[in-house]
């Protein structure tokens, strides 16, 4: 589990790996264990409360270098990022999202795959071939039945929704997830 302290020094590299690119002094990290641990990690960003960006990647670095990449890359690469300056970096509302290792699922059948998932719980990663798709636990927010959260992730992978092969996998994984002071204010 993960401390206070250690989760708002995720949050504050995060946004101020943002305002750095955009020009601001570069920040001091606090020297976290944590931060040299190698871990899976999503970076969210949201601007007015509308998804701006959201790129994760699976772990093999260090968690500090995984949350400066993927911060920059949800702020300035993500297809649906629009162009930030650096007084736009406060109003960004950052979340950061831990992820356990995953977790193969077995299943005999589309319908048992189905059975199997936790809503709010499971985020899922679908592998057919070279289509691959992720969501977030945080996906069943919008996503609520077990087959429509199947089926909108097989369109993210580039498949359509009523697809099914034998050859396909699912793996499940479930987040520690932290939300910046700004957004938890937004929401009292």
């Amino acid at each position: 589990m993960t401390t206070r302290e250690e989760a708002q020094a995720l949050l504050s590299l995060a946004r101020s790996t943002i305002a750095e690119a955009l020009g601001a002094p570069r920040a001091s990290v606090p020297r976290l264990a944590l931060l040299e641990t190698p871990r899976g990690c999503f970076v969210t960003l949201h601007r007015g409360g509308a998804l701006h960006g959201c790129i994760g990647s699976f772990g093999g670095r260090p968690l500090g270098a995984a949350i400066r990449s993927n911060a920059y890359a949800a702020a300035f690469e993500d297809p649906r990022a629009q162009p930030l300056d650096l007084a736009d970096v406060d109003d960004l509302e950052v979340e950061i999202s831990l992820l356990s290792p995953r977790t193969p699922l077995s299943f005999e059948s589309e319908a048992d795959a189905r059975a199997q998932l936790r809503p709010d719980v499971d985020g899922l990663v679908l592998e057919w071939g070279r289509h691959r798709g992720v969501f977030l636990p945080q996906v069943w927010e919008s996503l609520p039945e077990p087959r429509e959260f199947l089926d909108h992730l097989k369109l993210k992978a580039g498949l359509p929704a009523d697809f099914w092969a034998p050859e396909l996998t699912l793996e499940r994984f479930t987040v520690e997830k932290f939300l910046d002071p700004a957004r938890l204010r937004g929401l009292a």
